[in-house]
């Protein structure tokens, strides 16, 4: 395209769809000048101006300013050095985008018809803008809240150990999952009932110590998750025969007789620790830590808890 053919400003707008105006702009600031102006005055360019127009347009729309596309045109800046750091600017951008972005999106899950104090909206802002640290002390001064009434080193250390680790880019669903979690942790009903989960229960002496409580709430999980999706109501006849499987697995790890008794127990007992808060807990954790999915699985224990107390034989 580097012939001598000229062209007038209408030719080359209409050849890259720059407006006219918009030319004769870059014409008048030096960085797109004439090749010419014809005897009546009209500005003329040779067809190299469209390729340079062009590179103009693109670097403007990648968010460059007027002095840098002149720097770059005129080989005082390498195009490479100012797409690195214009590209750094993106990313920073982007990422309060993401925050805004889990920030609405919290607002929205809460679902209230009335208007937010603009402390409730400071609070979910700093919770999607909390620092490492910040993020560190909410889980820790939960985690020190919900155990200080008792010692649990077993449940404690589980819980510790699985502090929330937010990468230093999140993905969204990261970002939006710990802003939920932070939330979570600051629900005083979840904090009372997350209190109550480590300290001793005269129902925890129905679970004997030889048998495998996870294995068991697995078991539970896949015989009570098909009945769910069968549309099996606890209460009818059908869910008496899958509480019996379930039932088998349990005497048989820890030889005790399956009686009325021990249902009533072991429904109680399972009960008190569901709560599909506590299991949305482990799934935001999961998630902001890259762990595999944990699936949902309180609806079926929940068929498991009403099938026992409507079979107890």
């Amino acid at each position: 395209m580097s012939d001598r053919r000229l062209i007038g400003i209408g030719e080359l707008s209409r050849r890259t769809g720059v407006p006219v105006r918009t030319i004769r702009f870059y014409s008048d600031i030096g960085l797109l000048p004439e090749t010419e102006r014809s005897n009546g005055g009209y500005r003329l360019y040779n067809t190299d101006a469209a390729a340079r127009l062009e590179l103009i347009r693109a670097l403007r729309e990648l968010g460059m300013d007027l002095d840098t596309v002149r720097q770059v045109l005129g080989r005082q800046r390498r195009l490479s050095d100012v797409a690195r750091v214009h590209a750094e600017a993106i990313e920073a951008q982007l990422r309060v985008l993401r925050i805004k972005r889990s920030v609405l999106r919290a607002l929205a899950r809460s679902d209230r018809d009335d208007l937010l104090s603009s402390e409730e909206m400071k609070t979910v802002y700093d919770l999607a803008r909390a620092s490492a640290e910040e993020r560190h002390r909410i889980m820790t001064e939960f985690l020190d809240d919900i155990f200080q009434e008792h010692h649990n080193p077993e449940l404690e250390e589980r819980f510790r150990h699985a502090l929330p680790q937010l990468p230093d880019e999140p993905t969204t669903e990261q970002l939006d999952a710990w802003v939920e979690l932070a939330e979570l942790v600051t629900d005083p009903e979840f904090r009372t009932w997350a209190r109550t989960v480590g300290r001793p229960s005269p129902h925890d002496q129905v679970f004997n110590s030889d048998v495998d409580l996870r294995a068991f709430a697995e078991q539970v999980a896949e015989h009570s998750q098909r009945a769910v999706d069968s549309g099996i109501d606890p209460a009818s006849p059908e869910a008496a025969p899958i509480v019996t499987r379930i039932m088998e697995g349990y005497t048989a790890a820890s030889g005790e007789a399956d009686t009325p008794e021990q249902r009533a127990r072991l429904a109680d007992a399972w009960a008190r620790g569901l709560n599909p808060q506590a299991e949305r807990y482990w799934q935001l954790i999961a998630i902001i830590n890259g762990w595999p999915p944990i699936p949902t699985r309180t609806p079926a224990h929940q068929w498991f808890v009403a099938a026992l107390r409507a079979h107890p034989r």
